[in-house]
């Protein structure tokens, strides 16, 4: 084999370790709803906003507790986007160079596109949250006992869903630079660090085993 290919070879393994784990975790949450913290939360967030959409005097707390969702968000956004911006400068010269075809594309290169667009999805997630959040703030202040505050439940529910799903992949996406920096280091790191990252993801996305049933 020859020896160029095998960082190539120990890049794809890495996508397709942490590939397959995602795979695995959509099937069994769509399978089983309660049996990931994923979608478990997305139930208890849904839950949570009829709950209090039947407590009057309710408004206040509930958009104390959106504001701080949509800081967490604003965080993880600002985050993301200054570490774009510093690994753009880092790396502008090397992705220029291959732009006009003085550089052929190589992993190292691969490994730094891959970072940028990984940067950028953590902060499209989480921009996209904070405007899911910042709408159902609005819901969740009108009055509860009147009947526009009634006619848009279902949207409060769904786009606090689609808030937290984004929230939690603008995190989940800087766990997955950990691959990446280390095959930066030695492109033979990234499928232990992959394989790592997978088992560590495993425990976060379990449920507790004392958790009682939502619904």
């Amino acid at each position: 084999m020859n020896s160029s290919t095998i960082p190539w070879l120990a890049l794809f393994l890495s996508l397709a370790i942490l590939g397959a784990y995602e795979v695995h975790l959509a099937l069994l949450s769509r399978r089983h709803p309660l049996a990931t913290a994923r979608s478990a939360h997305a139930l208890l967030r849904a839950e949570w906003v009829q709950a209090l959409s039947r407590q009057v005097g309710s408004e206040i707390v509930a958009v104390q507790a959106l504001r701080n969702s949509l800081m967490s968000a604003t965080i993880t956004g600002s985050t993301a986007a200054l570490a774009l911006m510093g690994t753009l400068t880092v790396t502008a010269s090397s992705q220029e160079m291959a732009l006009f075809g003085m550089q052929k594309l190589s992993v190292r290169l691969a490994l730094e596109l891959l970072m940028l667009a990984t940067l950028f999805s953590s902060y499209v997630c989480s921009a996209m949250a904070m405007r899911y959040f910042s709408h159902v703030s609005f819901i969740m202040s009108i009055p509860v006992d009147s009947p526009e505050r009634q006619s848009r439940l279902p949207m409060a529910s769904d786009y606090i869903r689609r808030a937290g799903i984004l929230y939690s992949w603008g995190l989940r996406l800087f766990l997955f630079l950990a691959p990446i920096i280390a095959g930066l280091v030695n492109p033979l790191a990234m499928p232990v660090a992959a394989l790592v990252l997978a088992l560590v993801l495993r425990s976060f996305d379990r449920v507790p085993s004392h958790t009682p049933p939502l619904g």
